[in-house]
């Protein structure tokens, strides 16, 4: 597993999207002055959003080359891919204030909250977004917690859910239209690992 000096670039282009393209949340919407969007047009504002805020970065598989990656398009958005092993982790990643660790693939994530895997954003109804409604999508990224609900777990870093939380109404449920549309992936993703479960190199 790398070491980066960074968590990542996607936190950044979410903060940017999020400032130019949608507002704040401070501002509450007024639906008799924005223009209705039809199911088409928010599908593709969906997908523009998702590919300017960099959402493939850390939720969708890899294939790399001599030029470094491109992403799995087969696999699109489905996640930290089930059964993958993970390297050995330095426990010191664990400690507040030092080194994060991300895996190869930019779907495995070690800090001191301890181990987080990127999400199956896919329609799949049993281990992705299928079972879920727009609205509970929409409570999720504004509350950061999981499937929306107030006893939820919290969503883990590097998930940056308070900046895509920023974005208008329209645009969250232009995001969920669009992934709604991708091909369901079967792909049941680890849940989170609390610090003292993370088994560490000797």
């Amino acid at each position: 597993m790398r070491r980066l000096a960074i968590m990542t670039a996607a936190a950044a282009a979410f903060f940017i999207t999020s400032c130019s393209n949608s507002g704040t949340a401070d501002k509450k919407e007024d639906s008799s002055q924005s223009k209705k969007m039809d199911p088409d047009e928010m599908v593709k504002r969906g997908n523009y959003l998702v590919t300017v805020a960099s959402c493939n970065d850390c939720h969708s598989p890899k294939k790399f080359n001599e030029h470094g990656f491109t992403f799995d398009s087969s696999r699109l958005l489905s996640g930290h891919q089930a059964g993958t092993p993970i390297n050995p982790i330095d426990g010191s990643a664990l400690k507040p204030g030092s080194w994060m660790l991300a895996g190869p693939d930019l779907t495995t994530w070690v800090g001191p909250w301890g181990i987080s895997y990127s999400a199956n954003l896919t329609p799949d109804s049993a281990t992705g977004l299928g079972a879920w409604n727009e609205d509970a999508f929409m409570r999720a990224l504004r509350t950061g917690k999981h499937q929306g609900q107030d006893n939820g777990r919290p969503i883990m870093p590097p998930m940056p859910w308070e900046l895509i939380g920023r974005m208008t109404d329209d645009d969250l449920r232009s995001v969920f239209a669009y992934l709604r549309t991708l091909t369901p992936v079967s792909n049941r993703v680890p849940g989170p690992v609390p610090p003292p479960q993370v088994q560490v190199k000797k």
